[in-house]
């Protein structure tokens, strides 16, 4: 989750890096009005310039947890929560998503959101380092999504694999960077750790991997 640069328009939409202005502005329009939690986050993540994925990568990544059926959720880089209410969403009543962040106020915020979307009793909330309370864990999970700081994205992926059931998914925001990642010779520290990550996640005999060029970048990579 990373802030875009000011515009008229909500933080969260990356513009002209796959589609066209026109387009993407369709694409958006096309979207089902959001409830009013959601759409209050929104707002409040535009005006405060707070990360998030926004409704286009969120309605994917709720819909790739239905079609595996998933019931457990980790989600490391949770801000004010606001995938994480999707994930809970869709894991259902007895599902687990659990949220991570290191600042107690992002965390204290999405206290108060998940309580009024009526799905705290679906999430764990974790306030500290999120790769740390991922090397704590001892079960698999069907889906760990990743949105940390990206200069540890070569990190989380090799924590990954072990925590996660065949048939799960790792899943990825940013992984074009803003078209940063086309760049030759990128010498900034963020662009050449996701540069890294997507060639080894590539390489990797664990996953089946694949980038979809929706907003920021996904990339869907399912354990083999």
């Amino acid at each position: 989750m990373t802030p875009n640069k000011k515009s008229s328009r909500p933080s969260w939409r990356h513009y002209d890096l796959t589609t066209a202005g026109p387009v993407d502005d369709y694409l958006y329009s096309m979207l089902p009005k959001r409830d009013d939690v959601l759409a209050e986050m929104e707002e409040y993540a535009t005006e405060h310039n707070v990360p998030i994925v926004g409704p286009a990568v969120a309605r994917v990544l709720q819909q790739l947890a239905l079609m595996i059926s998933a019931r457990s959720v980790f989600e490391l880089g949770s801000a004010i929560g606001y995938s994480t209410i999707w994930w809970a969403q869709a894991v259902g009543e007895n599902g687990r998503v659990i949220y991570t962040d290191g600042d107690s106020k992002n965390a204290e915020r999405a206290r108060g959101y998940f309580a009024r979307a009526g799905v705290s009793d679906r999430i764990t909330l974790h306030t500290g380092d999120a790769l740390e309370v991922l090397s704590e864990q001892k079960q698999e999970f069907d889906i760990i999504f990743n949105d940390v700081d990206k200069d540890d994205y070569p990190r989380v992926l090799r924590l990954v694999a072990p925590r996660l059931r065949k048939g799960g998914l790792f899943i990825t925001d940013n992984v074009l960077w803003s078209g940063r990642v086309a760049e030759k010779n990128p010498t900034d520290s963020r662009t050449k750790a996701i540069v890294e990550f997507n060639r080894k996640l590539h390489d990797s005999k664990d996953f089946y991997t694949t980038i979809l060029p929706i907003r920021d970048g996904l990339a869907v990579a399912l354990k083999k």
